[in-house]
C-alpha cells in the first residue's frame, strides 16, 4: 500500500517554488519579507503563503514577517537542498548533454559522478568520459550514489530503472518518455516535456481558463 503524504503533494511543489524567489531577494539584500509581499512576487495568496509554511512551524511574525535567509535556511533543511547529492546521468543524448552541463548543479551541491551511454565511443570527449551502460551495475556496487538521471529512449527505460533500483539508488530522475516504476522504495520523478508542452498549448487555445 502506498503510504499517504502527511502534506499535500501540491504544498509540497510549491515549496521549491518559495526558496527560487527567497534566493533572488536574498541576492539583493532585503532582510525581511511579509507574506503579502511574497504574494506579490510568487502570485500565490497571502494566506495560501502562510497556510503553506504552516505546516512546517512558525517561522514569521506578526508585524515583521519572514526573515528572508533564515526561512531559506529552513526551507532548505525541509527540501533537503541543505545536504550534497551524487548522481549519475544515464543517456547522453541531447537532453543529457544539456543536464551534465547545467551550471545550477554545482552551485545547490548535486555532483554528477559518472555519465553513461550506448554508444559510448561516439560521445565522449576529451573533458568527458562517457561510460559504456554495461558498466553501470558494477559503478553502483563500487560507489554511493544518490540520484539517478534517466535521458535513454523510452525503449529499455524501465530496465535501466531497475539496474538503478537494484544498485542502491534513493531517487530517479526520469525525462524518458515513460511512466517507470520502481522497486525498494526508490523514489522517482517523472519529467515529461511533451506534457508541460501541451498544457501551455491548451492555455494558448482557452485564454479564459488561465489565471493572470
Amino acid at each position: 500500500m502506498k503510504k499517504e503524504l502527511s502534506v499535500s503533494l501540491s504544498v509540497i511543489k510549491r515549496l521549491p517554488k518559495y526558496y527560487r524567489y527567497l534566493e533572488a531577494i536574498n541576492e539583493k539584500g532585503i532582510v525581511r519579507v511579509s507574506s503579502k509581499e511574497l504574494s506579490q512576487i510568487t502570485g500565490l495568496t497571502a494566506s495560501q503563503i502562510r497556510q503553506d509554511l504552516n505546516h512546517y512551524g512558525c517561522f514569521g511574525q506578526q508585524g515583521y514577517g519572514y526573515n528572508v535567509r533564515e526561512l531559506m535556511d529552513e526551507l532548505a533543511k525541509i527540501i533537503g537542498v541543505d545536504k550534497e547529492y551524487s548522481m549519475v546521468i544515464i543517456g547522453y543524448g541531447n537532453i543529457g548533454h544539456a543536464l551534465y552541463q547545467y551550471s545550477g548543479f554545482k552551485s545547490l551541491d548535486y555532483n554528477v559522478k559518472a555519465v553513461f551511454d550506448k554508444n559510448n565511443e561516439e560521445v565522449s570527449t576529451d573533458t568527458l568520459e562517457v561510460l559504456s551502460i554495461d558498466k553501470l551495475k558494477d559503478y553502483l556496487k563500487e560507489n554511493k550514489i544518490d540520484i539517478g538521471i534517466i535521458t535513454t529512449p523510452k525503449e529499455g527505460a524501465q530496465e535501466v530503472c531497475d539496474i538503478l533500483c537494484e544498485g542502491g539508488i534513493k531517487g530517479i530522475w526520469n525525462f524518458a518518455p515513460v511512466d517507470l516504476k520502481t522497486k525498494n522504495n526508490v523514489v522517482i520523478e517523472n519529467v515529461h516535456l511533451d506534457e508541460s508542452l501541451f498544457t501551455l498549448t491548451y492555455f494558448i487555445n482557452s485564454p479564459e481558463d488561465f489565471a493572470f
